[in-house]
């Protein structure tokens, strides 16, 4: 089974991030963004199928997992989406990137999502399962339909102390059962699931992960740092660069919808694209959609060189 392998670390902002790379590295950069409860391996065949169309792929663990660390004891571990977009976008600064397409999906779209929206002369283009996946904290407490707040039991879950408590009893335990209900057609075995779990006995995991599920719902609060960051967010704010979104048909997490749902965050050209067969880890179950997607956005990227060069 390939691993993605071996890991780069550097210092980015508050973390020491670990990262897998791949190909060229004058080629036009790519950052493949994973989600929760997965890690890296979930571009384990996207990452090549990029590499090998001359992009350089950019694969990081994000806070909390793997081997990525916070570089002080004393940075709280925060899983608000202002962090993961600051995150990202400290990575950029980090490897002297400029401008990169930016895929993801889950807690990785989401920090996609956000430096889209905020810093998007850093992106030049956006690959997000689910579309928009900017939180509307303000509205984070009225109620969706009774079989959309059923399969959000986890975040309920992860609001108490028993939560908590199971989170850390058992993280692979839930985080097993969380594959099995997002992603109801894909027949992962057990060597898949244990290649990624690795990544969850990171000693920040269970900190990150309920501070995330708590602050979006606006029980606890977040990072005075992201403060400024999270004002933004909360208008909501338009996403102007060019963006192919995605719903899996078959995501037990978030249902499939049409473009309309989320047109109106959007004001650059966008495609949104339905895959049947699919869940919520899009790029693991259908790796061949998702790179092309990428692939898609790349010549904008190219152009965009050639004429910051020239």
């Amino acid at each position: 089974m390939n691993r993605m392998e071996p890991l780069r670390t550097i210092e980015a902002g508050v973390l020491e991030v670990a990262y897998y790379e791949a190909g060229p590295a004058d080629g036009p950069p790519v950052l493949l963004m994973h989600g929760f409860p997965y890690d890296i391996h979930t571009y384990a065949e996207v990452a090549p199928l990029l590499a090998a169309q001359g992009c350089r792929v950019v694969v990081p663990y994000m806070r909390g997992y793997g081997g990525t660390r916070f570089l002080s004891d004393a940075t709280p571990r925060s899983g608000e989406q202002a962090a993961f977009g600051a995150d990202l976008l400290a990575l950029l600064d980090a490897l002297k990137i400029e401008r990169a397409v930016l895929a993801g999906y889950d807690w990785g779209g989401r920090a996609a999502c956000v430096v889209a929206a905020l810093w998007p002369e850093r992106c030049a283009g956006l690959v997000s399962l689910n579309s928009y996946n900017i939180q509307n904290i303000a509205k984070a407490m009225e109620p969706d339909t009774a079989e959309n707040e059923h399969s959000l039991w986890y975040q309920y879950y992860f609001h108490s102390e028993r939560g908590r408590a199971g989170l850390a009893k058992d993280r692979n335990a839930i985080a097993k059962l969380l594959w099995k209900l997002w992603s109801p057609t894909w027949n992962f075995d057990d060597a898949t699931f244990a290649r990624s779990a690795a990544a969850f006995d990171h000693p920040d995991f269970v900190d990150v992960v309920i501070h995330s599920y708590r602050h979006r719902f606006g029980l606890v609060p977040g990072d005075p740092a992201y403060a400024d960051i999270e004002r933004r967010l909360a208008a909501q704010p338009t996403i102007t660069v060019p963006a192919i979104t995605f719903d899996g048909i078959d995501d037990g997490v978030r249902p499939p919808a049409d473009a309309s749902a989320h047109a109106h965050r959007f004001s650059g050209p966008r495609s949104h694209r339905l895959v049947p067969g699919a869940g919520h880890n899009l790029p693991q179950e259908a790796p061949r959609t998702f790179a092309d997607a990428v692939l898609e956005l790349v010549p904008a990227l190219m152009r965009s060189q050639t004429t910051s060069s020239s």
